[in-house]
């Protein structure tokens, strides 16, 4: 039995919470090649993209690279967004590790977190809540994940062999909104 997160409706919170705000301009991190995550949780911004009318700017995509944990890529992907010359009011980053990475270099860049940009993140980590501005994210309920894994295990043990079974359970993600959003700034 499978544990996995509604990704669909993950990325559809975190899109619809920008465009609400009068963000149309967004650049992307996404995950890295090598993760499980990546490319379901991408094309599910994809599609919630495209249910909002958004477009996705090629050069507003960037990929972290690494096999690091460290805000240190989000900050190399998104010095490369910038450069791009590519104006943007918002940024939905693959996961919070990365979207705190990104708030460093879009501050040495001179830009203002959210007055200038939002940033979203995912995962809804510990220390989300304690960034400066503090981390609006898609909380990924891990802990409810991980007992209810648990819990699917141990009726499996005590079922008889031939008595059917879920291959799949999905869990429903939760916005978390803090101070790393705002309404988008007026265009110049």
């Amino acid at each position: 039995t499978n544990i996995v997160l509604d990704h669909t409706r993950a990325a559809a919170l975190a899109m619809e919470h920008l465009t609400k705000l009068g963000h149309r301009q967004m650049a992307f991190i996404k995950g890295q090649a090598f993760s499980s995550d990546t490319a379901i949780r991408w094309e599910s911004v994809r599609t919630a993209a495209e249910g909002l009318g958004v477009t996705i700017k090629d050069g507003l995509v960037g990929q972290l690279e690494g096999e690091s944990s460290s805000p240190e890529l989000g900050y190399h992907v998104t010095k490369k967004l910038i450069a791009s010359g590519e104006p943007f009011t918002a940024l939905f980053a693959f996961n919070d590790i990365s979207a705190i990475g990104a708030v460093q270099a879009l501050r040495e860049a001179g830009r203002q977190i959210p007055q200038d940009v939002s940033v979203v993140g995912f995962d809804d980590i510990q220390s989300a809540a304690f960034q400066n501005p503090a981390l609006t994210t898609v909380r990924q309920p891990l802990r409810e994940m991980g007992m209810l894994a648990a819990e699917t295990l141990l009726r499996r043990i005590a079922a008889p062999e031939e008595a059917p079974y879920a291959k799949e359970i999905v869990v429903q993600p939760e916005l978390i909104c803090r101070a790393s959003t705002a309404a988008a700034p007026d265009p110049a």
